[in-house]
Protein backbone atom coordinates (compact mmCIF):
# COMPACT_ATOMS: atom_id res chain seq x y z
CA UNK A 1 0.00 0.00 0.00
CA UNK A 2 1.21 3.61 -0.64
CA UNK A 3 1.44 6.24 2.14
CA UNK A 4 1.77 10.01 1.98
CA UNK A 5 3.60 11.68 5.30
CA UNK A 6 1.63 14.10 7.04
CA UNK A 7 2.75 16.70 9.38
CA UNK A 8 0.72 18.19 11.98
CA UNK A 9 1.65 20.42 14.98
CA UNK A 10 -0.22 19.07 18.18
CA UNK A 11 -0.15 20.30 21.91
CA UNK A 12 3.04 19.25 23.46
CA UNK A 13 0.18 17.27 26.25
CA UNK A 14 -1.32 15.52 23.11
CA UNK A 15 1.92 14.75 21.62
CA UNK A 16 2.80 13.51 25.33
CA UNK A 17 -0.37 10.89 25.75
CA UNK A 18 0.76 9.42 21.93
CA UNK A 19 4.06 8.70 23.11
CA UNK A 20 2.60 7.07 26.70
CA UNK A 21 0.37 5.27 24.99
CA UNK A 22 2.81 3.78 22.03
CA UNK A 23 5.20 2.63 24.58
CA UNK A 24 2.20 1.04 26.94
CA UNK A 25 1.26 -0.79 23.53
CA UNK A 26 5.00 -1.31 22.12
CA UNK A 27 3.96 0.73 18.70
CA UNK A 28 5.11 3.56 17.43
CA UNK A 29 3.85 6.37 17.45
CA UNK A 30 2.78 6.52 14.12
CA UNK A 31 0.82 3.49 14.08
CA UNK A 32 -1.08 5.11 17.13
CA UNK A 33 -2.06 8.29 14.65
CA UNK A 34 -2.70 5.78 12.11
CA UNK A 35 -5.30 3.87 14.31
CA UNK A 36 -6.17 7.28 15.82
CA UNK A 37 -7.17 8.95 12.89
CA UNK A 38 -8.86 6.23 11.31
CA UNK A 39 -11.04 5.59 14.01
CA UNK A 40 -12.08 9.47 13.94
CA UNK A 41 -12.57 8.99 9.86
CA UNK A 42 -15.22 5.88 10.79
CA UNK A 43 -16.48 7.68 13.21
CA UNK A 44 -17.05 11.23 10.94
CA UNK A 45 -18.13 8.71 7.91
CA UNK A 46 -21.02 7.27 10.01
CA UNK A 47 -22.15 10.76 11.63
CA UNK A 48 -22.27 11.71 7.46
CA UNK A 49 -24.29 8.75 6.62
CA UNK A 50 -26.82 8.87 9.79
CA UNK A 51 -26.98 12.62 9.03
CA UNK A 52 -28.25 11.93 5.52
CA UNK A 53 -30.57 9.42 6.42
CA UNK A 54 -31.99 11.28 8.96
CA UNK A 55 -32.87 14.24 6.39
CA UNK A 56 -34.44 11.72 4.02
CA UNK A 57 -36.63 11.13 6.52
CA UNK A 58 -37.50 14.75 7.24
CA UNK A 59 -37.77 15.39 3.37
CA UNK A 60 -39.81 11.94 3.34
CA UNK A 61 -42.16 13.55 6.30
CA UNK A 62 -40.79 10.75 8.67
CA UNK A 63 -41.41 13.39 11.93
CA UNK A 64 -42.32 13.22 14.79
CA UNK A 65 -43.05 16.58 16.26
CA UNK A 66 -41.65 18.80 18.92
CA UNK A 67 -44.43 18.97 21.37
CA UNK A 68 -45.04 15.04 21.25
CA UNK A 69 -41.56 14.49 22.27
CA UNK A 70 -41.60 17.21 24.52
CA UNK A 71 -45.19 15.61 26.43
CA UNK A 72 -43.32 12.55 26.09
CA UNK A 73 -40.47 13.37 28.01
CA UNK A 74 -41.70 15.32 30.70
CA UNK A 75 -43.85 12.41 31.53
CA UNK A 76 -41.16 10.21 32.13
CA UNK A 77 -40.43 11.14 35.52
CA UNK A 78 -44.82 11.15 36.40
CA UNK A 79 -46.77 7.84 37.45
CA UNK A 80 -47.83 7.42 34.11
CA UNK A 81 -45.09 7.85 31.52
CA UNK A 82 -46.90 8.34 27.93
CA UNK A 83 -46.15 5.82 25.43
CA UNK A 84 -42.96 6.61 23.15
CA UNK A 85 -44.35 8.87 20.48
CA UNK A 86 -44.18 6.97 16.78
Amino acid sequence: METKVFTAHVPLPLAEKVDQIAARLERSRGWIVKQALTAWIDQEEERRRLTLEALADVDGGQVIDHQSVQAWADSLGSDKPLPLPL
